[in-house]
């Protein structure tokens, strides 16, 4: 499926160099990405269980990108994925540290240019009551989207899909939907938007075409996969080239993240189904 005049062509991607080119050290994935003719990529928070990491560490983040001509177009407040989590902002546990990253993660995006942040939900949390959890992620989420604001970014709120987060309690477009409405209306800003993973939403069992028509106006990302394995485009059940006509007809002129594990481990190797003409991101 090689996008040549198809409907991937009128899109503009962007990969996100935490699940692609993994096989190879952060700090070489920017140049890597470039070398395969992207001009734009995206992390989910990329220091760990670090909220607040030393200036140096920012510092050789951002130079790598800058060496590479690659623009970091979206970027996840703590995440803390790799420890199991599925992001902090509903945690009371971790009210704290999300609230110190804040600010962190909004000067290091305002530093690259970044229009877009994400920040994952939460599980929840055994003995907690989930109303408690909410109210704290509201409060965190209008924290978010005001940092946002400030740099003249977006806020984006992604539903996960339950068999692989069965703890996570926004599995479905509409109840993130949902929290994106009541931060918009918290904040009167209206920067908080929906965060559309087709990979995640077709492992609920979502219609798709539905979902798109049904929320483009709230749509502030899209990110894809196929299913079921996660892999890139053309390896499972999905129909991108209506997706992507879909996307289009609805109205969609934002990026398409590529956030997909290459199904023969190198990533380098899964971009055929995308022309390298159409790699380059208009930034």
């Amino acid at each position: 499926m090689a996008a040549g005049t198809s409907a991937a062509a009128r899109h503009s991607f962007t990969v996100n160099l935490s699940i692609l080119f993994g096989e190879l050290p952060l700090l070489e994935r920017p140049a890597a990405a470039a070398a395969a003719g992207f001009t734009a990529a995206e992390l989910w928070w990329p220091f760990g269980e670090e909220h607040d990491p030393s200036e140096a560490e920012l510092d050789a983040l951002r130079k790598a990108f800058t060496d590479a001509g690659v623009r970091l177009t979206g970027l996840n407040f703590l995440d803390d994925l790799t420890r199991g989590a599925r992001g902090t902002v509903s945690l009371p546990s971790e009210r704290d540290r999300f609230r110190a990253n804040v600010p962190v993660t909004a000067a290091l995006a305002a530093s690259l240019g970044t229009p877009a942040l994400n920040a994952l939900y939460g599980n929840r949390v055994e003995g907690v009551d989930p109303a408690e959890q909410d109210a704290l992620a509201l409060e965190n989420l209008v924290l978010a989207a005001r940092a946002a604001h400030g740099i003249g970014a977006i806020l984006l709120v992604e539903a996960l899909n339950r068999p692989e987060s069965p703890d996570y309690p926004l599995v479905s477009a509409a109840a993130a939907v949902e929290v994106v409405d009541k931060v918009n209306a918290a904040t009167g800003l209206g920067n908080a938007k929906f965060l559309c993973d087709l990979y995640h939403l077709a492992r609920n069992g979502e219609d798709l075409a539905a979902v798109i028509d049904t929320y483009a106006d709230r749509i502030g990302h899209v990110q894809i996969a196929d299913t079921p394995a996660r892999n890139e485009p053309g390896t499972g059940g999905l129909d991108f080239e209506d997706l992507f006509a879909r996307l289009t007809a609805a109205g969609y002129t934002g990026r398409i993240g590529l956030e997909y594990r290459p199904s023969t481990g190198v990533s380098a190797d899964s971009f055929e189904w995308l022309a390298r003409e159409h790699r380059a991101a208009a930034l």
